[in-house]
């Protein structure tokens, strides 16, 4: 089954196994519907669930030592792709990178081949056969339609994105 990840475990926190976590989504309290996580494919049970200045802090099952804790560290969390959580005109990250983006005018602009957040909204890198890159704001005035079975993305490009 395939995995998404959610966050980065990017340090201890406590002396109790706690782990402070770099979310991945919009939505931090997603993580308190959490029951179990993979980390490095070994599952671990999320036994409660805190929050830090805009991170999270998760204490499983499994770990109870600031020791133990620190071999977790610069580890990603994954969850069951059934498991994630998604709102209407979301899309995970992974189901987008390597769609084609084409303009209004069917023309092609090159393959969607990273996605960045800003803080204010995300900006995707389109890359051209020529190495070019292109970066458009994922906003409803650029990003016209998302097709995931046609691996096609249209977008429209305001003045000074071209």
């Amino acid at each position: 089954m395939q995995k998404l990840e959610i966050g980065q475990i990017v340090n201890t926190f406590g002396i109790k196994g706690f782990v402070k976590v770099k979310p991945f989504t919009d939505d931090i309290t997603r993580f308190e519907k959490l029951k179990n996580v993979y980390i490095k494919d070994k599952q671990y049970q999320v036994q409660e669930v805190k929050y830090h200045k805009n991170m999270v802090l998760l204490k499983f099952l499994e770990v109870n030592s600031i020791e133990e804790a620190e071999n977790l560290r610069n580890s990603y969390i994954q969850i069951d792709r059934k498991d994630g959580i998604k709102k209407e005109n979301e899309y995970y990250i992974v189901d987008l990178l390597g769609l084609e983006v084409y303009d209004e005018n069917d023309n092609l602009l090159g393959i969607l081949e990273d996605i960045f957040n800003t803080g204010s909204n995300d900006i995707y890198v389109v890359k051209n056969k020529l190495g070019k890159q292109t970066l458009l704001p994922a906003i409803s005035d650029v990003i016209k339609e998302i097709n995931l079975e046609q691996k096609k993305i249209v977008v429209h490009l305001l003045k000074g994105l071209e």
